[in-house]
């Protein structure tokens, strides 16, 4: 096996590819190949700069490291969603083609059996597969849903470059088969992946501050500091105190031989502090 190298890694998958039959299925991978040939060359990638696997609903791409990401991934923003629908346009209803898509960057090895290898890679996959992108692709009028990875968010999106949009681009995490998978969607968070907060998925609200539901007592205090419990509203009326030895009513002593305290009425010889009560009282 050579040894991994930098690359940019462009995965394209076809929604409900699965469920066309034949004749659909041929024509919907024309469509895929030439929708990513186009964008590859709008972006001035030539086919000396890349590497294609075919994965029959999908196709994945590894780029040379030299060539422009920001330019790759302003077509995919511009570019993708004109042709698609340009393409769907003249297409029957069963041959309309919607895609997911995958823009990330890592270190990439190809085998003497031209077999890919690398955990960069991998994640890729997670995110083109994960739920949340399948989602976003189901409320997207025009038939394409992005997400890119942390690193090309962090070298290229947050820049906020012409034709690249930071603020449209949302923070999201993807379960993967080794643990979550953070990542960044294009457009908006689909709904069932928001928190009550608004944000993301996996993304928590700030302990005690706005969002957060939690009453006052469940707050996180400052490291260090003691614990203190809220001290209890008192009760209206009489108290009552039986914690061993004789009663308290009130804050006064009650002594004596009670026999009954129940239903507002005592009964029995008592004190109350210094004078002698006999009889009932009611």
């Amino acid at each position: 096996m050579n040894d991994p190298v930098s690359r940019t890694i462009l995965l394209l998958d076809i929604e409900k590819y699965s469920e066309r039959d034949d004749v659909e299925q041929a024509y919907l991978r024309r469509m895929l190949y030439d929708i990513t040939d186009r964008a590859l060359e709008k972006a001035n990638i030539d086919e000396t700069l890349r590497l294609r696997a075919d994965r029959g609903d999908s196709v994945m791409e590894l780029i040379d490291a030299n060539a422009s990401v920001t330019a790759l991934l302003r077509v995919l923003l511009t570019e993708v969603p004109v042709q698609l629908r340009s393409v769907n346009r003249m297409a029957s209803s069963s041959a309309q083609i919607r895609l997911r898509a995958v823009l990330a960057t890592g270190y990439v090895a190809v085998d003497r059996l031209d077999g890919w290898v690398g955990s960069d890679l991998n994640h890729a996959c997670r995110l083109l597969d994960g739920e949340v992108l399948r989602e976003a692709l189901r409320e997207r009028a025009d038939g394409f849903a992005l997400c890119v990875s942390e690193s090309v968010h962090t070298g290229i999106v947050r820049h906020d470059h012409p034709g690249v949009p930071a603020d449209a681009f949302h923070p999201v995490t993807v379960v993967g088969k080794n643990g979550p998978l953070r990542a960044w969607l294009h457009g908006p968070v689909p709904e069932s992946r928001k928190d009550h907060s608004g944000t993301g998925a996996g993304e928590a609200p700030v302990p005690g501050g706005e969002g957060d539901s939690r009453t006052a007592p469940e707050q996180a205090t400052a490291p260090g500091a003691p614990h203190r419990t809220p001290p209890a509203a008192p009760p209206a009326g009489a108290v009552f105190n039986f914690n061993g030895g004789s009663p308290c009513f009130g804050g006064g002593l009650v002594a004596g031989d009670q026999h009954v305290v129940s239903g507002g009425q005592v009964s029995g010889g008592i004190h109350l502090g210094g004078t002698v009560e006999r009889g009932e009282r009611t």
